[in-house]
């Protein structure tokens, strides 16, 4: 079996060394991260419902950007393009879709940021967490993190061809600084930066977790599920994405080989660091079920309402309810002691209410 790609820009090199799995690879990933992510959509709106908690709003809104970059990237890049179609798109249509993929990646990675400062504000801050951190303004930043990547990825309407080499490069000269300076802003907004607030937030995070830990040895201590979930997704993403960033910058600076053999080893890495990188959109249901008993129960029951088609029970709203902090080292034994930080929230998620 073989195959050559037409013109991939942000993801697909030229040829195909692993044969039919990547089609495979990809299809495979379409079929159970789109799902998966539909099922992540549905729980955490009914979470959202039920306790307005910020976390929760940036984690479906992560999990919806995933959706795009699934449907844009995997399947209408790839699958349909060079599989159904077999054809590539029109000019004008095919950097329509190239700037759209680069803005759904980018809000994927950079919704994780606002999420980040959310729960160092909570671990670090919890006097001042609801003051500075309740679902109206939370909606906003997602407004603004979803405005701000589709205005900033239009300048990857000229982002160069790298996997077949820049101009110049294969006859020794170099490529414009343009090109340079485009492919460069990409690695660093994309993982150098976000990585650098994960590393940086995550470490103080930790910290103090350890020394509340040894500090204050409360019954029912519990580092927090959410807390957990986001060191985990940016772990995961600093994983995943290593590899794609060293290639991009690696076919930056290097022409393509002229030999075959070297030439089809760097093809073959490059696929393989390109399916890294995407299966980031895939496996945050999977992460979530692992780590929250909570997500597992309420996914199974979405599960079971579709297939039997039962209606499910309505959701309980927070509006009809008091939030207690959501520090992760407060245990429910001991809400007793902490009556002053209890909240409770108008209609659009602001604070309006705190019960003495």
């Amino acid at each position: 079996y073989t195959h050559t790609y037409h013109h991939h820009h942000l993801y697909l090199p030229r040829g195909c060394p692993l044969g039919p799995l990547p089609v495979i690879y990809y299809s495979t990933l379409l079929c159970l991260g789109l799902p998966a992510n539909i099922l992540t959509v549905i729980i955490l709106s009914q979470l959202v419902l039920r306790r307005q908690k910020s976390s929760y709003n940036y984690l479906l809104a992560l999990a919806v950007a995933d959706i795009l970059v699934l449907l844009l990237i995997v399947f209408v890049d790839f699958l349909l393009e060079d599989f159904i179609l077999g054809t590539p798109l029109p000019p004008s249509l095919n950097k329509t879709v190239q700037v759209l993929e680069f803005s759904s990646i980018h809000t994927s990675i950079w919704i994780t940021v606002p999420l980040t400062v959310d729960r160092y504000i909570a671990v670090c801050h919890p006097l001042r967490y609801h003051t500075v951190s309740y679902p109206a303004r939370t909606r906003r930043v997602i407004l603004a993190v979803y405005t701000g990547c589709l205005l900033s990825s239009a300048p990857y309407y000229w982002w160069p061809e790298l996997w077949h080499g820049l101009p110049g490069a294969s006859g020794g000269g170099v490529s414009s600084a343009g090109q340079h300076v485009l492919v460069w802003a990409h690695c660093t907004t994309v993982y150098l930066l976000p990585c650098s607030v994960f590393f940086s937030l995550n470490t103080v995070i930790v910290r103090k977790l350890r020394c509340r830990r040894s500090c204050f040895r409360l019954r029912g201590y519990s580092t927090g599920k959410t807390t957990a979930i986001l060191l985990v997704i940016t772990s995961v993403f600093a994983v995943l994405w290593a590899p794609r960033t060293i290639m991009i910058l690696y076919h930056l600076y290097t022409a393509q080989p002229a030999k075959p053999g070297p030439a089809r080893a760097l093809h073959l890495v490059t696929d393989v660091a390109n399916m890294l990188a995407l299966l980031n959109t895939g496996v945050n249901f999977f992460l979530y079920c692992f780590i929250s008993k909570r997500f597992r129960a309420m996914a199974a029951t979405v599960l079971k309402s579709f297939f039997r088609c039962k209606k499910q029970p309505p959701p309980f709203y927070a509006s009809h309810n008091f939030s207690i902090t959501s520090s992760p080292w407060i245990s429910p034994a001991n809400s007793h002691c902490i009556k002053m930080l209890v909240y409770q929230y108008d209609k659009n998620g602001k604070p309006v209410c705190i019960s003495s």
